[in-house]
C-alpha cells in the first residue's frame, strides 16, 4: 500500500538518478515544451477562454502531474477532450462555473484515488472509448471551421447542426488568406517532422505564418483581434463563491470531467508503459490529476489530464523520468514570461489547422471501422456514444454509454453462467459431473451452477429450477465452481427454498466453501435452511439424498 500511493519521482529520486539521464529527461523536456506551447494555445481559444489560461495550466499542472504522479513518463496540460465539456460550461456557467467545476473535479478524482478505482476505469470497454474521443475528434474538427475559412462569425452555436447552419449561410464570406495559412499549417504541422525530427512542425508553421501575416500586413484574425494582449503574469489564487445551489449545478460537469480526466490520464499512463516497459501507480496517477486540477482551478485554469500525444513525444526523445516533465513546464513558463507579447500576433487560422491536425489524430477511424466489423453489442455502444457526443452532449454520452456497458456486461456474465440439469432420464448423455453421481436416486435432482450467482444470473437461476416440470422428493444444489453471491443471488436461494420447502422438497447445497458458508451466515440462509444441509463432498450429499428417498417412499 506505502508504494501504491509513493510518486513515481520521490521512488526514483530514492534509487539514484544518473547524470547521463537527468540531461537526456532535460533535452526531452525542452523539446515536449516547445510542442505543447501551440497546443495550449489553441486548447483553450477552442474551449472559449482566453489562451493564457492554457499556458497556465500546462504550466501549474505539467509540474504537479510529474512531481506527484504514479507513472515515469506522463507529461499533464490541457488536452482537446476537454474542448467540448469546458466549452458548454463555459457557454452556460461563465468562468467561475468552470472554475468550480474544475476544482470539484479535482476532489473527485483525489477521491477516485483513494478508494483504489483506478484499477477499475480500466473495465471500461474500448467501444466506448472509442466513441466518444471519435465524436469529440469530429466536434473539434466542426469548431475550427470558422477560423480555417477566415468566415469572421462572432459568435458560432455550440450545438453541432447549428454550427453548421450557420457556417454554411456564410460560405461566401470566406476569407482565402485564412484558407492557405490553415492549409500550409496543416501541410507544415504533418511533413516538417520527417525532414527535423527535433523541431515540431507546429512551431514552424506557427513562427512562419506569423512572420508573413506582420510583414505582409494580412487581412486575417489573429489572436490579439479577438483577445487581446496575452498577460505574462499568474493572477492571484482564488476561488469564486461556492454554495450548495451552485455544487448542485455544476456537479454532473464536474462528475465528467473528472472521469474524462481519469479515463485519458490512465490509457496515456498504459500507453507510455508499453513503450518504456515500465508499470504506472494508477491510483497515484489519480491523486496527482486531482491534485493539479484543484491547484490549477485556483489560477483560473482549464481541465487538465495526461496529454497522450505530448508522453509520446517525451519518450520518443529520451525522457525516463519526471524531470522531463518538470522541465517541459518551466520551459513554458519561460515562453510565457519572455515571449508572450508577441504570441498576440499568431493567427487564428494557423491555430486552426494545428486543430485540425490534432482531430485527425484523435478520430481513430481505423479502430472505429475495425470496432464496426465485430460483434453486435460492442458495435450499439460505439455508436450510441458517438452520436450522443456529436449531436446532444458528451456528459450525456459517457452517462449513458458507461450505462449501456453496463446492462452489456450484465447480459454477457449472465448468459456465461451455466446450470445444468441431470435426472435418471439424463444419465446417459455429456455433462459436467463427476462419475460417483452415475447412480443417482431417481426421485432426486441434481442442479449444478458454473459461474458467479450475482443479481444478472439469478433470475435465469430461479426460474431454471421453479419451472421444472419434474416433481423430485429431493434436489441438490452443487456450487463447487461458484466463486461469489450477491445479495440479488441469496434472495433467489431464499425464495427457491421456501417455494420447494412448502412443496415438501428437500433441498441440499453441495460444494459449498467456507468463504461462502460464512456467506450464508451472514445473510441470514440458516433461518429458513438447516445447516447439515449445505454440505461440502457431493458424495456426501447423495449419500444424505437417498436417506431422504427412502423415508418419504
Amino acid at each position: 500500500m506505502e508504494k501504491e500511493f509513493t510518486p513515481k519521482l520521490f521512488s526514483l529520486l530514492k534509487q539514484g538518478i544518473t547524470r547521463e539521464t537527468f540531461i537526456k529527461d532535460a533535452i526531452s523536456g525542452i523539446i515536449v515544451g516547445i510542442v505543447a506551447l501551440p497546443l495550449a494555445i489553441a486548447f483553450a481559444i477552442a474551449s472559449g477562454v482566453s489562451p493564457e489560461k492554457g499556458i497556465i495550466t500546462a504550466i501549474i499542472a505539467g509540474i504537479i502531474i510529474s512531481t506527484f504522479g504514479g507513472s515515469r513518463v506522463q507529461i499533464g496540460g490541457p488536452t482537446g477532450a476537454f474542448i467540448v465539456i469546458v466549452y458548454g460550461i463555459i457557454q452556460v456557467y461563465g468562468l467561475d462555473g468552470l472554475i468550480i467545476a474544475t476544482f470539484l473535479a479535482g476532489f473527485l478524482m483525489v477521491g477516485m484515488g483513494l478508494l483504489r478505482l483506478g484499477n477499475l476505469l480500466k473495465f471500461i470497454p474500448y467501444s466506448l472509448i472509442v466513441g466518444f474521443t471519435s465524436g469529440i475528434a469530429l466536434i473539434i474538427f466542426s469548431s475550427q471551421i470558422n477560423d480555417f475559412l477566415g468566415l469572421g462569425i462572432q459568435k458560432v452555436p455550440a450545438d453541432f447542426i447549428d454550427k453548421w447552419k450557420v457556417y454554411f449561410e456564410n460560405i461566401n464570406h470566406i476569407n482565402w488568406y485564412a484558407v492557405s495559412i490553415a492549409i500550409g499549417t496543416i501541410l507544415i504541422t504533418i511533413y516538417f517532422q520527417r525532414l527535423v525530427k527535433k523541431i515540431p512542425g507546429s512551431i514552424v508553421a506557427i513562427i512562419v505564418s506569423t512572420v508573413l501575416v506582420k510583414l505582409f500586413d494580412i487581412p486575417v484574425g489573429t489572436i490579439e483581434s479577438s483577445f487581446g494582449n496575452i498577460p505574462n503574469n499568474f493572477s492571484i489564487p482564488h476561488l469564486p463563491n461556492v454554495n450548495f445551489d451552485t455544487i448542485q449545478a455544476l456537479i454532473q460537469p464536474a462528475f465528467a470531467i473528472a472521469i474524462l480526466g481519469s479515463i485519458e490520464s490512465l490509457l496515456s499512463a498504459v500507453v507510455s508503459d508499453s513503450m518504456i516497459g515500465g508499470k504506472h501507480r494508477s491510483n497515484m496517477e489519480l491523486m496527482a490529476q486531482g491534485s493539479a486540477n484543484i491547484v490549477s482551478s485556483l489560477f483560473g485554469g482549464i481541465p487538465a489530464t495526461g496529454a497522450i500525444a505530448r508522453t509520446a513525444t517525451n519518450v520518443k526523445n529520451g525522457g525516463r523520468t519526471p524531470i522531463a516533465g518538470i522541465v517541459h513546464s518551466l520551459v513554458l513558463l519561460a515562453i510565457m514570461l519572455i515571449f508572450a507579447p508577441y504570441a498576440k500576433l499568431i493567427p487564428l487560422s494557423c491555430l486552426a489547422g494545428i486543430l485540425i491536425v490534432v482531430s485527425y489524430n484523435m478520430s481513430e477511424w481505423r479502430q472505429f471501422r475495425s470496432i464496426l466489423k465485430g460483434k453486435r453489442m460492442d458495435i450499439i455502444i460505439l455508436l450510441t456514444t458517438f452520436f450522443l457526443t456529436v449531436i446532444f452532449d458528451l456528459i450525456i454520452a459517457i452517462e449513458i454509454g458507461i450505462l449501456l456497458s453496463s446492462f452489456m456486461f450484465m447480459k454477457r456474465m449472465s448468459e456465461s453462467v451455466h446450470i445444468q440439469n441431470i435426472s435418471t432420464d439424463t444419465k446417459d448423455e455429456e455433462h459436467l459431473f463427476d462419475e460417483e453421481i452415475k447412480d443417482l436416486p431417481e426421485d432426486v435432482l441434481l442442479y449444478e451452477i458454473n459461474g458467479a450467482l450475482f443479481f444478472g444470473a439469478a433470475r435465469q437461476f430461479q426460474e431454471t429450477l421453479t419451472n421444472t416440470h419434474i416433481q423430485p422428493k429431493v434436489i441438490i444444489i452443487r456450487m463447487r465452481y461458484v466463486p461469489l453471491i450477491d445479495a440479488t443471488g441469496y434472495q433467489s436461494i431464499k425464495e427457491i427454498v421456501k417455494t420447494f420447502k412448502s412443496r415438501g422438497v428437500k433441498i441440499i447445497f453441495s460444494g459449498v466453501t467456507e468463504s461462502l458458508k460464512k456467506d450464508f451466515e451472514k445473510n441470514d440462509m440458516f433461518s429458513i435452511l438447516e445447516k447439515e444441509f449445505v454440505v461440502k463432498d457431493i458424495k456426501e450429499a447423495i449419500k444424505m439424498a437417498s436417506v431422504f428417498e427412502k423415508k418419504i417412499k
